[in-house]
């Protein structure tokens, strides 16, 4: 019955085209884990994102998770301007990953995506954050990790749970920084308001493992399950283009710096999870586990 009542849904078109496609430039630089961080390769990150962007000739171009690597105030005005600048002269937009430091009362950072170019310049912060690589739970008791691990940008503080979509390049877009996408149930946070989702993402901690493709597949299903283009800009891989049917139409070798050039469409609408979530999943599994509890008593009692 699941996999009939599956196939079935599968054939509806929950979703369908809104606006005209639209060309996208997904951004990789490929600067190794080890460099990104040091003071003497800042200059390096900041060359490549400006020469790969100022090659650009997509009307949406998108820079991966903390691309440039220091704080959106020590970033040079004049180097964001200048690419505001360029993506403006091609009625285009330009997505940069970056921290923030926010410095009203007591300092908090946060890993975000800021907007620049011919939209208004809007900002989504990341709110899922990673325990002991983005923040330290119970920071009385382990706070001494992050000096003992020299962990860069380890307090990080989260971004507001529910955000609205980023107006950019004639669509809505929805972002997620890094493996938030892993949690359908809070990309769809930003839908069916958004039209297109972007997922920005720094995987070179995993090297050269099967972990960016695992990650490149969650991004396939959040696609799917929402009907929409997913688009994926990354430092060293996975970047890849997945429409919304969660196919790959195109994709970049990994550890190559490099813009994927393509089409993307947004979609509106709204399919079963978009609406439901989590929520008919787990009330079948409450169901399930009810029954089997039940039926424990019930061979108990004989």
């Amino acid at each position: 019955v699941l996999w009939l009542g599956g196939f079935a849904l599968q054939r509806i078109h929950w979703t369908h085209p809104v606006g005209k496609p639209l060309t996208v430039s997904l951004l990789q630089g490929d600067i190794p884990q080890e460099l990104k961080w040091r003071d003497d390769a800042v200059r390096w990150s900041l060359a490549t994102y400006a020469k790969l962007t100022l090659n650009s000739t997509g009307r949406l171009i998108v820079m991966p998770e903390t691309a440039l690597p220091l704080f959106y105030r020590d970033v040079p005005r004049e180097y964001l301007e200048g690419l505001a600048a360029y993506a403006k002269s091609i009625g285009s937009d330009v997505l940069i990953g970056l921290p923030e430091a926010e410095t009203a009362g007591n300092t908090r950072y946060f890993n975000s995506v800021l907007s620049f170019g011919a939209s208004p310049t809007q900002v989504y912060r990341k709110y899922h954050l990673v325990p002991f690589g983005e923040y330290i739970p119970l920071k009385p008791l382990f706070g001494w990790v992050i000096k003992v691990l020299n962990i860069p940008l380890a307090d990080f503080s989260r971004g507001a749970k529910f955000q609205r979509p980023l107006r950019v390049s004639g669509q809505a877009v929805a972002v997620d920084i890094c493996y938030e996408d892993v949690f359908g149930e809070e990309v769809i946070r930003q839908l069916p308001q958004a039209t297109l989702l972007v997922n920005v993402s720094d995987d070179a901690w995993f090297g050269d493992s099967i972990a960016p493709w695992q990650h490149l597949q969650f991004s396939q299903t959040r696609a799917l399950e929402t009907g929409r283009y997913m688009l994926r800009a990354t430092n060293t891989g996975v970047t890849a283009i997945i429409d919304q049917h969660g196919r790959v139409l195109k994709h970049m070798p990994e550890f190559k710096a490099a813009a994927l050039n393509g089409v993307a469409q947004g979609f509106a609408g709204e399919t079963p999870y978009v609406r439901f979530g989590n929520g008919p999943v787990l009330a079948v599994l409450f169901a399930g586990l009810a029954l089997v509890v039940l039926r424990g008593r019930r061979v108990a009692s004989r």
